[in-house]
């Protein structure tokens, strides 16, 4: 061929890999019924690489001779035996990202920084794997045993000061390995200063364990080397409808929740106008202000207060709810009220483990 008509196998591979699939036009109802495995989602190509990367020099600069193999399947997770890290095939495209918002109101690791907190946290299990640190009686010590089963659900001590806080205050209290993790990420943080931070704090015990072990492991070799991935894409033969029916099951999101009675005093049950809208997308738009309100009339984290206002946000639109034709300062007033109510009792209510 000449030079003129030469192709370029690598280039017409890339310009096809960059092409717009198909189903991005696709309205949600279409979409919900396409099998995970048929979308040809890669984890190149997309930013999560970038962040991969990250993850990688800040293990680097520590002399962590380790980089967890990165896949994406349909959640969040570390495997047992296999020190990689598995990333939720929805942050792979926005339009899968815009789907996971209306079925579930959130988009977990949505944003770069909260998507770098939790890799930070899924590489300490990866670490905890690679190098079998919950084999060692120290550890044990520290932190209990690895072995023990995960409870379904637990109960958390909101103010305890035995644990570090992470992706979420209370989540290092639902099991031995969480906390190592949710530990692990609080040191790896750049920049993090965890020893004025949690001056005072039996936590800080366990940051300057994990500093000393790190400190130990450095420089050195993993003992568990598997790039073995559980769940790709590419073997997820089950369709998108059948995944958010699966988590929302798992989340318990379309049983009656204690939010329903009172959610429907406050908003309608029935459109008043064409115009009305919905109750789900006012939460949804007016969510920072609320939470920031809660927080300064409680004191509570806003990330509590936030996931109140998540199951909120999603009983509204599973029970079709609308804005009532009344005061938008009366409604405020009744919503702060509901939110402030429901926020403090479930701090003591048990949470689900999210596995």
């Amino acid at each position: 061929m000449t030079k003129a008509t030469a192709k370029n196998p690598a280039s017409t591979r890339k310009k096809n890999k960059s092409r717009t699939p198909a189903w991005v036009a696709l309205n949600d109802e279409q979409l919900l019924d396409m099998r995970i495995c048929d979308l040809g989602l890669e984890l190149e190509g997309t930013p999560l690489i970038e962040m991969r990367d990250q993850l990688y020099s800040e293990l680097a600069q520590r002399d962590l001779r380790i980089k967890p193999h990165c896949w994406l399947s349909d959640d969040w997770f570390s495997p047992d035996g296999i020190p990689g890290i598995a990333i939720p095939f929805y942050l792979a495209h926005p339009r899968l990202m815009r789907l996971e918002r209306k079925q579930m109101t959130d988009v977990e690791g949505g944003t770069k920084s909260w998507c770098m907190r939790i890799l930070r946290h899924e590489a300490g299990h990866a670490i905890d794997t690679a190098f079998r640190l919950h084999c060692r009686k120290k550890y044990k010590a520290m932190f209990g045993s690895y072995s023990d089963p995960y409870p379904e659900y637990y109960k958390p001590k909101p103010r305890s000061k035995s644990f570090v806080m992470h992706l979420e205050p209370w989540y290092a209290q639902s099991h031995p390995a969480e906390d190592f993790a949710e530990t692990f990420a609080v040191w790896l943080k750049p920049r993090s200063r965890w020893r004025t931070e949690y001056e005072g704090w039996a936590a800080l015990k366990k940051i300057q364990f994990v500093d000393d072990l790190m400190n130990q492991i450095s420089g050195t070799a993993a003992k568990v080397k598997s790039i073995a991935k559980i769940d790709p894409v590419n073997r997820l033969k089950k369709t998108l409808r059948e995944h958010y029916a699966n988590r929302h099951a798992f989340y318990c999101l379309n049983e009656p929740s204690v939010f329903d009675d009172d959610l429907k005093k406050v908003f309608s049950q029935t459109p008043e106008t064409r115009r009305s809208k919905s109750a789900a997308g006012f939460l949804q738009k007016n969510r920072s202000g609320l939470s920031r309100t809660i927080a300064q009339w409680t004191g509570e984290y806003q990330y509590n207060i936030n996931q109140v206002l998540r199951e909120m946000i999603e009983r509204c639109r599973i029970m079709k709810l609308y804005i009532p034709d009344t005061d938008q300062k009366d409604l405020m007033q009744n919503l702060l009220i509901l939110l402030t109510v429901h926020t403090m009792n479930c701090r003591r209510s048990v949470h689900h483990v999210a596995l």
